[in-house]
């Protein structure tokens, strides 16, 4: 979900007539998710106000810096542990006994995903449809007239063992995180109704059920769920899946006229005299899941990445099947091209810079192309001048994601071989491997078959099969294709930069190059300093 997506509140009371209590909450927006926090310290112990800011304050910022590899579970449930381990240690120090102590609840909105976690019996609840679920889970004894003890709660044992929970969000949803002193207060009933309004009208609710005079410190937070998510909403469409597609089909007017890819499900088409690309869904999309949501977010980045890279995508409005709309690129796919010639410098050149402002434009979305190819790459001819577009979105994905499959095996750079995370460093290297494979024809690395589990030698320079590559393009496609990933461009810039400035591309040497490579003028300079010196030295002994 966007930003403007979550309409959010949170207001807290003390109990009493304190000005100050022990509960602490906070909502913040970062990048593609939405954090929301309530803790309350527990009252009976010296350091439970505190403990209930420094969990916020920890889990808040912790989440502003997390690893883009850790999945959200593994991110809640990682922080939720270290905080805990940090306050029983320091209880232990500070007091001789578990004091800094507090319950938590947390919620990660990201898309149309729900994750969560309690500890202790600050709850969490879902509206939908009118009808109010608990989703947390309340870590309290459950013997009659011990409802309120707390079998688990932050900073009390060594050890915790959160409740982890995930769901799917739809429009309206209503998700409230509350500390007990309002559901002591108000009743099931009267939550659902008011949790309509905002976090400030739930809680002064309960403050005038009891005079003014809460029994406790009361804390509510409400997240409002304004729209639902494109790629969920894409998803719930009921649209057929055909099995079988021919040529002279009718699909919505579009005439299907030759099928371009083996699998036949991408088509060529006509409607109204004009050309168009069609994508069909997979068939197995009808009962898998994942091949329909990989195909649904596939439809969804072509429809919203508008950028002369790409070929224009919509989704038309009143379709029947399970299908998206490209513009057809009338040109050459490169990697027919180089199969009989190689390009130019000059365009090589061109298609570095355009397929590294691809991937930074994409960096924005925190995505990557994920098979950078020449196969995925088309050639449109515009007044002589060459055009580059990029194709193919069923591999877009997160970047620093652990479990993409993504990518072509002879493109691949070794450490993803190793299952390391997709990153800019990955996307650069099939960036040079394209580029090898344009200009010179060959693969710098051979052919790499699927499930082969390639050995990585030292690649030839470019310029060994193509003359024309100048010296510093040959450094600039070593250095992006470098085995050793810490010699490698880490960023799109860096690379673009050198692209721009060949007048400042350092000569690029591997770590095996010799020294006599490195600097042959210097090595023979001082191999004629050291001749000179033993000659003079032998001179001097014969004639003493």
């Amino acid at each position: 979900m966007q930003k403007n997506n979550i309409k959010t509140s949170g207001f807290s009371l003390a109990k009493g007539k304190e000005l100050t209590g022990d509960d602490f909450y906070d909502i913040e927006t970062m990048g593609n998710i939405t954090v929301a926090i309530v803790c309350d310290g527990v009252g009976s112990a010296d350091g439970g106000a505190e403990a209930a800011l420094r969990v916020t304050s920890y889990l808040m910022n912790n989440f502003k810096i997390r690893p883009k590899a850790w999945s959200i579970e593994k991110s809640i449930n990682s922080f939720i542990h270290s905080i805990n381990s940090i306050l029983y240690q320091e209880s232990l120090v500070s007091y001789a006994s578990t004091e800094l102590v507090t319950t938590l609840t947390i919620i990660v909105v990201e898309g149309n995903k729900l994750y969560g976690a309690n500890v202790g019996d600050s709850r969490v609840y879902l509206l939908r449809d009118k009808k109010l679920n608990q989703l947390s889970y309340d870590h309290s004894m459950q013997e009659e007239g011990y409802e309120n003890v707390l079998t688990q709660a932050i900073g009390i044992d060594k050890n915790v063992n959160p409740y982890y929970f995930e769901n799917t969000l739809l429009q309206d949803d209503k998700i409230l995180l509350c500390s007990d002193g309002l559901y002591n207060i108000l009743k099931r009933e009267s939550l659902e109704k008011y949790i309509c309004s905002s976090a400030h009208s739930l809680v002064k609710k309960a403050s005038r059920l009891v005079h003014d005079n809460l029994p406790d410190d009361t804390t509510a937070v409400v997240l409002e769920i304004l729209q639902a998510n494109d790629v969920e909403i894409l998803k719930r469409q009921k649209l057929h899946i055909p099995k079988e597609l021919s040529h002279g089909q009718n699909i919505d007017g579009y005439l299907l006229e030759k099928s371009l890819i083996h699998n036949q499900r991408t088509w060529l088409c006509t409607k109204k005299t004009k050309q168009y690309v069609v994508k069909f869904a997979p068939y197995e999309a009808v009962d898998n899941n994942i091949v329909l949501d990989l195909f649904v977010k596939e439809a969804w980045n072509a429809k919203r990445l508008k950028a002369n890279f790409f070929p224009k995508a919509v989704i038309p409005k009143n379709r029947t099947k399970r299908y998206y709309v490209m513009q057809l690129i009338k040109g050459d796919n490169l990697n027919a091209v180089i199969k009989s010639k190689t390009i130019s410098i000059d365009d090589a050149v061109k298609l570095g810079k355009i397929l590294l402002d691809m991937s930074q434009y994409l960096l924005k979305y925190d995505l990557v192309h994920g098979d950078i190819k020449p196969e995925n790459i088309m050639l449109e001819k515009e007044n002589e001048e060459i055009k580059f577009k990029i194709i193919d979105f069923g591999n877009i994905t997160e970047i620093f994601s652990t479990n993409t499959k993504a990518g072509t095996p002879s493109f691949l750079s070794p450490q993803r071989f190793q299952n390391e995370v997709i990153s800019e460093s990955s996307e650069i290297f099939s960036i040079g491997v394209t580029l090898y494979l344009s200009l010179t024809g060959k693969y710098p690395y051979g052919e790499i078959e699927p499930f082969q589990s390639p050995t990585f030698k030292e690649a030839k320079k470019p310029s060994v099969y193509n003359k024309n590559i100048p010296d510093w393009l040959d450094s600039v496609i070593l250095r992006s294709i470098s085995i050793d990933k810490n010699l490698r461009y880490s960023y799109y810039s860096e690379m673009i930069h050198e692209l721009k400035s060949p007048q400042r591309v350092k000569p690029f040497f591997s770590k095996e190059t010799s020294l006599i490579k490195r600097f042959p003028l210097t090595f023979y300079k001082s191999a004629f300093i050291i001749m000179t010196l033993i000659n003079l030295i032998m001179l001097i002994w014969i004639n003493a």
